[in-house]
């Protein structure tokens, strides 16, 4: 048995943007928050949304940084009900993304409450939530299809998404152009991120048929396309493939969810600093080999699906295109020590280690970080 759903409205397209006002009418908002990063008002991306709204965009709150911390989101849910707004729109990547869909719904919540208390899951999260427009910035996160949001509290060094149907974006306007100045590292890392999405989607112990074929999608636009993306950034056919890629892999792993990489992301940025996508890319071709081999059929016909003859020979062209785009490929010059190691093993004990097709063992991560670190498993 399985069951699809998506509830969000996706508006697709080069310039797409423009329809802000329609899209702002259809959610019956009159009073907006626009949610962004201080490089949007800067440049005056966000001075144009505003315009776009109809000026129905009253007020910014433009204080997001990467890995949002839950002080943010605490912030951006006080000037929510200080300025009784009745929409939100989120303009940005996917940190932007994470606070914009968290403070939408918890701010329906009891005021005494904070967003640590949902994080550390102390409470529920509201089943209501304020309409949001979600307008990303970046080809990655998938975050304007999803029910997923990711907070961090940097004074306890915890990262962890938290999910919830309220957390669905109600419109997501894609735009690529709005991706044209996102600089080559970043679209290497959001690329990659992309590419776990889908994969892991389609390999995930909850995967479905719907699912599958959205990940197949994905995961072939982003092998044609990521390259010539980072490369070429001002190839409006690339990233308007990467921009496609990036939705459509939201959505495929929106049901079925992450996995390993993922669960091993979170240790690696929260311990390491490493960029999310450039995380969860740092493992996926080791748990592609790993689940090959440990009896998931899934990962060859996975393979022979995007072209490939093999398992081994689809994680040799992630190997390949992770060089080639200037994501790192081990830990190495980081020189870590044991007690940093045995750090990233048990911080990667995360839930989503649990939709891996093949049951991973705590000694499993050790000897993988070892082999990252260029350190002797003994």
């Amino acid at each position: 048995m399985w069951q699809y759903f998506q509830p969000v409205k996706v508006i697709f397209g080069t310039d797409s943007i423009d329809r802000m006002a329609e899209a702002i009418v259809s959610t019956g908002g009159t009073k907006g928050l626009l949610v962004t990063s201080p490089s949007f008002v800067k440049n005056g991306t966000a001075d144009r949304l505003v315009k776009l709204s109809g000026n129905k965009i009253s007020d910014i709150f433009r204080d997001v940084t990467p890995n949002p911390d839950v002080r943010e989101c605490d912030a951006c849910i006080e000037l929510l009900r200080r300025g009784g707004h009745d929409f939100v729109v989120a303009l940005g990547g996917g940190s932007v993304m994470d606070c914009a869909k968290a403070a939408s719904a918890l701010y329906k919540g009891p005021s005494e409450l904070t967003a640590t208390d949902y994080l550390q899951g102390r409470a529920e999260i509201p089943a209501a939530h304020l309409p949001l427009i979600a307008v990303p910035t970046t080809s990655g996160t998938g975050s304007e299809v999803t029910s997923v949001a990711v907070l961090s509290d940097h004074s306890i060094g915890l990262k962890a998404p938290i999910s919830a149907e309220s957390l669905y974006p109600a419109i997501g306007i894609v735009d690529p152009r709005l991706t044209m100045t996102t600089p080559p590292k970043l679209t290497a890392a959001t690329g990659m991120d992309a590419l776990c999405h889908s994969i892991e989607a389609y390999w995930s112990r909850h995967h479905q048929p719907v699912c599958d074929a959205l990940a197949i999608h994905a995961a072939r636009l982003i092998l044609d396309n990521l390259a010539t993306a980072v490369a070429n950034p001002d190839d409006i056919k690339a990233r308007e493939a990467m921009a496609e890629a990036s939705t459509i892999a939201g959505m495929s792993f929106a049901i079925p969810k992450t996995s390993a990489p993922h669960a091993c992301s979170y240790p690696l940025t929260n311990q390491l600093g490493i960029a999310h996508g450039e995380a969860c890319g740092l493992t996926l071709a080791h748990f592609l080999r790993f689940n090959a081999a440990h009896g998931c059929d899934r990962i060859n016909t996975l393979a022979t699906s995007l072209g490939y003859d093999s398992a081994e020979h689809l994680a040799a062209a992630i190997d390949t295109l992770a060089a080639t785009i200037g994501l790192r490929r081990d830990l190495a010059d980081l020189a870590l020590s044991p007690e940093q190691i045995e750090a990233l093993v048990q911080g990667s004990k995360h839930p989503n280690l649990r939709n891996n097709p093949a049951d991973i063992s705590e000694n499993d991560l050790r000897k993988m970080y070892l082999t990252l670190s260029n350190s002797t498993v003994d």
